[in-house]
């Protein structure tokens, strides 16, 4: 069984947002954010989550931009032009174009973390995320952390 995790940064404090990764022994946080240089929370930027992952997790960092929406698509759907079903739609259709499940090691996947800055998975790509994955692949199991 894969288990896959993911994680918004807001509204967490780095205690809260650390330990859920400790916790659940994340092995790898992966970025699935277009940039990762936000000031959203003063420890979200790349370099700092890898420091802070390494540190206090024992755990690596990568910044993958093939998980990432593409700026015209966010900024379509920050700015009300498409509905969250189109945007999910069109977020999935640009998984297949990249061909993430043809290139995903499912295996090589467990205890990974999908993250983005949105608080809750609701109305977020990384969830996309996880179930195109568990869609393509048996015996993946989806935890979101909070």
């Amino acid at each position: 069984m894969t288990e896959l995790y993911t994680i918004g940064f807001t509204k967490k404090s780095a205690e809260d947002f650390f330990n859920l990764i400790q916790k659940n022994k994340v092995k790898e946080l992966i970025d699935t954010r277009i940039s990762n240089n936000s000031q959203l929370a003063g420890f979200a930027k790349g370099r700092d989550l890898k420091y802070f992952a390494q540190c206090l997790c024992n755990a690596t960092y990568t910044h993958e931009l093939d998980y990432a929406p593409t700026k015209e698509l966010l900024k379509k759907y920050r700015q009300k032009e498409m509905t969250w079903p189109e945007y999910e739609l069109e977020y999935l259709n640009l998984l297949d174009l990249r061909k993430v499940a043809h290139r995903a090691d499912i295996e090589r996947l467990h205890q990974h973390c999908f993250l983005c800055s949105e608080h809750l998975p609701d109305f977020c790509h990384r969830r996309l995320l996880a179930e195109y994955l568990k869609a393509k692949f048996a015996n993946v199991k989806i935890n979101h952390l909070w």
